[in-house]
């Protein structure tokens, strides 16, 4: 009696542990599954309100000097702005200073983040001036603004306006979009204006309002002659990595079901893992020893 009190007990628990094993659903790793995806960076985006890119020719172009300047120039990742009106040479017009360029209205922005970059820049009555020419604006504009922006994804986009008047060497000129504006004055020098130019690609943007080609000889204050390039209202962009569609949203897993009412045990088929074999094998086992058991407690009580 004592021997079959505890038999049946041993092997019911077997038999239902080995159903239980049956039914459990297979076990999945945790941790690095939510990782698969990098995370997206950040963009670029930089503006400028004036870039000059000048060679000033001295003492009969025995002497070379740069006559590079930048005003209220910006780059992000770090959202950037800069408010400067002037900026001022020293040492290239017989010692005297020379004021590149005067604003009412002279500002660039840039920011970036996971998705978007975007820059801008503006300028309104401006008047920029050259070593050798201390009467004679350069250039004089109303107002000209550029503006880049790049999203995550979609295509970038660029524009630039020139509004107003814009007077060149002291002549107001008509700028075409179709070439280069060119203005020439005698004994003073030469300029080539090149209106509003925009490029995008499929992940960048630029934009720049003026671009002037100058070259100039004004035969006083010991300037010999200035080339180069002056930039206004340049605005860039680069757009952020677009997020990956395999790092969307990760696998639905659905809850595994089982059933005891048949003859046999039923594993859902969906969710199964590279641990099913061995569970099922497993639980096999266990059934062939709760079997075993039974037989065991029967010829007991036979006995």
């Amino acid at each position: 009696m004592n021997s079959n009190t505890f038999r049946m007990p041993v092997a019911a628990l077997v038999a239902t542990g080995a159903v239980a094993l049956l039914a459990a659903p297979p076990a999945f790793a945790t941790g690095s599954a939510g990782s698969t995806g990098s995370h997206p960076g950040a963009g670029k985006a930089s503006a400028v309100v004036l870039r000059t890119t000048l060679d000033v020719g001295l003492l009969n172009k025995t002497v070379h000097v740069p006559l590079n300047a930048t005003l209220n120039e910006v780059n992000a990742p770090a959202d950037a702005s800069k408010t400067a009106l002037t900026v001022t040479l020293d040492g290239v017009e017989g010692g005297q200073p020379v004021s590149v360029l005067r604003a009412d209205v002279a500002t660039s922005k840039a920011t970036a983040g996971a998705d978007r970059a975007a820059a801008e820049a503006n300028l309104a009555k401006a008047r920029v001036h050259v070593p050798g020419l201390p009467l004679l604006s350069l250039i004089e504009v109303e107002k000209v603004t550029s503006k880049a922006v790049c999203e995550a994804g979609k295509k970038p986009v660029a524009s630039s306006n020139v509004l107003g008047t814009v007077t060149v060497l002291g002549k107001k000129v008509t700028l075409s979009a179709g070439g280069p504006t060119k203005v020439e004055v005698p004994k003073v020098g030469l300029v080539s204006l090149e209106l509003s130019t925009t490029q995008t690609t499929s992940t960048t943007a630029a934009a720049t309002a003026l671009r002037l080609k100058v070259s100039v000889n004004p035969l006083d204050l010991n300037v010999a002659e200035v080339d180069g390039e002056i930039v206004l209202a340049e605005a860039r962009c680069e757009s952020p990595p677009a997020p990956s569609a395999s790092a969307s949203k990760l696998p639905d897993v659905k809850p595994q079901t089982a059933t005891t009412g048949g003859s046999q045990a039923g594993l859902a088929e969906t969710g199964g893992g590279s641990l099913t074999p061995y569970v099922t094998g497993g639980a096999l086992i266990l059934l062939g020893f709760g079997a075993a058991a039974l037989v065991v407690t029967r010829r007991g009580r036979a006995s």
